[in-house]
């Protein structure tokens, strides 16, 4: 166990611990950072952190309620855990519609908010496992489900 670890490394840890989407309860993540070698750590420590960096608790891909940093998510990519949440996409030429899991909506219809205009979003309303999204432009729906679409990898 090493007696001086910086704040840098305590951060990189935790981030790294959510980013396993494993622990459900933060005295899993306390012990998980004592067993990392951060001794001193304490519950309302790791209270602290997960509300500095913006943790949530969602579902992960076996359904079960953790913390993962929503903030670190970007854009998925083939590997990431985040295509694993969704289930549909589909429209009828006015709207998109995102089916994910249990959940996961809103964890999802941020990081479709984060990309916005630009690549044809309005703007998104969730509810528990469905997202609604408004196209900028009505006349370039197909476009938009494509890119709703490739940023999943989700091909039907």
């Amino acid at each position: 166990m090493q007696a001086n670890r910086s704040q840098d490394d305590l951060v990189k840890t935790f981030k790294a611990i959510l980013k396993e989407e494993r622990f459900g309860s933060q005295s899993e993540i306390v012990l998980a950072l004592q067993a990392e070698g951060y001794g001193n750590i304490n519950q309302s420590k790791v209270s602290r952190m997960l509300s500095k960096f913006g943790a949530v608790r969602t579902r992960n891909a076996k359904q079960e309620m953790v913390y993962c940093l929503p903030a670190e998510l970007g854009v998925p990519t083939a590997g990431s855990p985040l295509k694993n949440l969704v289930l549909d996409v589909d429209h009828n030429q006015s709207m998109i519609v995102v089916r994910t899991s249990p959940g996961a909506a809103q964890l999802i219809a941020r990081l479709l908010d984060s990309i916005g205009k630009p690549e044809g979003i309005l703007g998104t309303i969730a509810g528990d496992d469905t997202i609604f999204i408004t196209p900028s432009n009505i006349n370039e729906i197909d476009k938009t489900l494509d890119t709703v679409k490739s940023l999943f990898n989700f091909n039907d």
